[in-house]
């Protein structure tokens, strides 16, 4: 297509037409709704060079990575994404007739819908761990909302009481690199934090223990001990509950599979796959508040809703 403004080939010859039908410039323009400028100027184009068609479509300057010099570049990004924008472009060049410098590289990039952006980080899975986790899923893809109820989930996690451990971003201008509002404040030692144990299902919120050291094998015997029994017990008087915990070391120590054996009887451990990540559980009415333990657990109006929420989070 031509720029904005220019005629078609169909309105370029309805001007011509009403033209020759014998009506002025001036009732050619009311009659087509362009301006008087415009119908001179094409019926003056056809009146010299005969012709009713715009030259104005090929005017610019011409895309020097065509369709299939783009399909080249997407090739390219598919064997290397981590490839920077320079060696793109010398790989690019290579073999081609004619260059291209990384400014039309970046140009091109972008209108094929490429952006350069930070990789999402994610666990290493080992070919055994994914063939375990694949065992878990199929084990499990037949339960229902009503098997899934019985699960009591737990985690352990961990707040810091001055600041976030993660990237924090600003929008700031260049000068403005010391105004308060755009600064954080640190202390020694970080601030301190604090790390808790806590579990839940789904009809209810179960205990939150705080850890006031490292957890070990045996710190969280007198855990499953003093507070995963007694609500596993209650929760689930007829002995068809899961308690589900993941790998960590201390989980799988010993004398905790031990415990968990001479307690099988009273509820089941959920074998959790290896190298799962965090959970991140939805729980309840999806932000309607009825029947829901999450939004009960609310106090304040304004935050009586169910997000997708981690251990930490809901407790």
């Amino acid at each position: 297509m031509g720029k904005k403004g220019d005629l078609s080939n169909l309105e370029r010859g309805m001007v011509v037409g009403a033209r020759r039908a014998g009506l002025s410039i001036s009732q050619s323009a009311q009659l087509l709704g362009f301006s008087r400028t415009t119908i001179s100027r094409v019926y003056k184009e056809w009146c010299e060079k005969g012709k009713t068609s715009s030259m104005r479509q090929s005017c610019g300057r011409k895309c020097l990575v065509d369709a299939r010099g783009q399909r080249r570049m997407g090739r390219l990004i598919q064997a290397d994404r981590r490839a920077t924008l320079t060696e793109i472009t010398t790989r690019y060049n290579r073999g081609m007739q004619q260059s291209i410098c990384e400014a039309t590289t970046r140009t091109t990039l972008r209108r094929m819908g490429y952006n350069s952006r930070r990789p999402h980080r994610v666990p290493l899975i080992s070919t055994t761990n994914r063939k375990k986790r694949l065992q878990f899923a199929r084990a499990h893809q037949n339960w229902t909302v009503e098997d899934w109820k019985n699960v009591a989930w737990s985690d352990e996690s961990r707040f810091l009481l001055r600041h976030s451990d993660g990237r924090v971003r600003i929008w700031r201008k260049q000068n403005e690199n010391m105004d308060p509002s755009c600064l954080v404040t640190t202390v020694q030692a970080g601030g301190g934090g604090v790390m808790v144990w806590g579990m839940f299902s789904w009809h209810t919120l179960g205990p939150l223990v705080p850890i006031g050291h490292r957890l070990n094998a045996t710190a969280y015997l007198s855990i499953v001990s003093d507070h995963v029994h007694p609500f596993m017990t209650t929760m689930y008087p007829s002995s068809d509950g899961y308690f589900q915990q993941d790998n960590a070391p201390c989980h799988k120590a010993r004398i905790i599979s031990n415990w968990f054996l001479e307690h099988d009887n009273e509820f089941t451990e959920l074998k959790w796959p290896p190298q799962s990540p965090d959970l991140n559980p939805s729980l309840g009415c999806g932000g309607t508040g009825a029947s829901c333990p999450g939004c009960a657990s609310h106090t304040s109006p304004s935050t009586a809703r169910c997000y997708p929420i981690n251990m930490g989070q809901h407790f």
